[in-house]
C-alpha cells in the first residue's frame, strides 16, 4: 500500500482547471465554482499554446527572421512574435535589427513618435561600445523596450545601415546570449548581405515570410532551396514558413495552392490573416489585434520555441 510520505500525490484529489468563458465559464461562475465542468476545446488549446511558448530552456537560442522580399510582413512578425514571446514567457526575449536597409523593427515596436523622442541608440553605437558592456546594465542603455520586448535598434543611416559585417553580428549576438535566452533577429531581405552568414551561422531556427500571392510562395520555396544548397540543410528543414495575407489579396488566389506549393519542404506553415493592425506599416500592438491574428503569432512563438533543442 503507498504511504503518505513516498507518495503524497496519491491522497490529493487533483482539482481541474477552471473554464475562462462560455458556457463552461458561466456555470462555475453562476455556481461559485461548486460545478467545475473544466477548460473546454478551445481553452485547452490555447493553454497547450502557452504552455509551449513558456518552456523553460536550458542556453541561448536565437530565431532569424528573413524573406527575399520587402513588405510583406517580416517585421511585423518579428514585433508580433516577439510581443508574445514577452507576453508568456518568464524571462524577456530580445530582438536585434540586423536589416541592412534601414530596418524600422524598433518603431514598429514603440510607434514612431516615442522612438524620436527617445535616445535613439542603434546597433552601430552598440559596436563602438562593446567592449565596456559587462552586464544587462551596461547593455540596456543602448536597448528599447515595448513592455518585456527588448529592442536593439537597427542603423537608419544608408550609408552606415548596409556596412554590418557577420563578425561584428557575432560579437552581438554573443553578448546578447549572456543575458537572454530567446533572441529574435530581423534580417531584412534576401540571404547575401553582409551579416547574413554571421546569422544563419548563429541561427537555430528560422521564419521565412512569405505573401499570399505565387510570386511570393515561390520566393519563400527559392529561399529554402538555397539554404539547402549552401550549407544550411537542417536551417532549412527545420524552418517555419510564416503567409502573411498583407495585402488582403487571399480572396483573388487560390490559398490552398500556394499552401500545398509550400508544405513538405519547411517544418510548420503558418497562415497570419489580413488585419489592419499589421498591414498599415505602423505600431503593432498586441491589444488591437484580431483574435485570429493574435492566435496566428501564439502559433508562430509555440513552433520556434519548439524548434529549441
Amino acid at each position: 500500500m503507498p504511504d503518505f510520505i513516498s507518495s503524497p500525490g496519491l491522497f490529493v484529489k487533483e482539482q481541474k482547471p477552471r473554464p475562462l468563458g462560455g458556457f463552461r465559464g458561466a456555470v462555475y461562475k453562476l455556481t461559485g465554482g461548486a460545478w467545475n465542468l473544466g477548460p473546454g476545446a478551445k481553452q485547452r488549446q490555447e493553454d497547450e499554446l502557452a504552455r509551449r511558448i513558456s518552456r523553460q530552456l536550458q542556453g541561448s537560442y536565437n530565431t532569424a527572421i528573413l524573406s527575399l522580399k520587402g513588405g510583406i510582413g517580416k517585421t511585423s512578425t518579428t514585433v508580433g512574435v516577439g510581443l508574445t514571446l514577452a507576453e508568456f514567457r518568464g524571462d524577456a526575449p530580445c530582438a536585434i535589427d540586423a536589416n541592412p536597409d534601414s530596418g524600422d523593427l524598433v518603431e514598429r515596436a514603440l510607434g514612431e513618435g516615442i522612438y524620436q523622442q527617445s535616445s535613439p541608440r542603434t546597433i552601430t553605437d552598440l559596436l563602438e561600445n562593446i567592449d565596456s558592456v559587462d552586464s544587462l546594465t551596461a547593455l540596456a542603455k543602448y536597448m528599447h523596450h515595448a513592455g518585456r520586448l527588448h529592442l536593439i535598434a537597427g542603423e537608419q543611416d544608408p550609408e552606415v545601415s548596409d556596412s554590418l559585417t557577420a563578425e561584428e553580428y557575432l560579437r552581438i549576438r554573443k553578448l546578447v546570449s549572456s543575458y537572454y535566452s530567446v533572441a529574435l533577429t530581423d534580417c531584412g531581405t534576401g540571404v547575401t548581405h553582409n551579416a547574413m552568414s554571421g546569422i544563419l551561422q548563429s541561427a537555430d531556427n528560422l521564419v521565412i515570410a512569405a505573401g499570399y500571392a505565387v510570386s511570393g510562395a515561390k520566393r519563400a520555396r527559392s529561399t529554402l532551396h538555397w539554404l539547402a544548397n549552401h550549407g544550411y540543410e537542417d536551417l532549412a528543414r527545420n524552418a517555419i514558413v510564416v503567409i502573411t495575407d498583407k495585402d488582403e489579396v487571399s480572396s483573388r488566389v487560390d490559398k490552398d495552392a500556394i499552401e500545398e506549393h509550400l508544405s513538405g519542404i519547411c517544418r510548420e506553415l503558418i497562415a497570419v490573416p489580413h488585419d489592419r493592425g499589421v498591414a498599415d506599416g505602423d505600431l503593432v500592438t498586441l491589444d488591437v489585434l484580431k483574435p485570429d491574428t493574435r492566435r496566428a503569432y501564439k502559433e508562430i512563438a509555440a513552433a520556434i520555441v519548439d524548434g529549441y533543442r
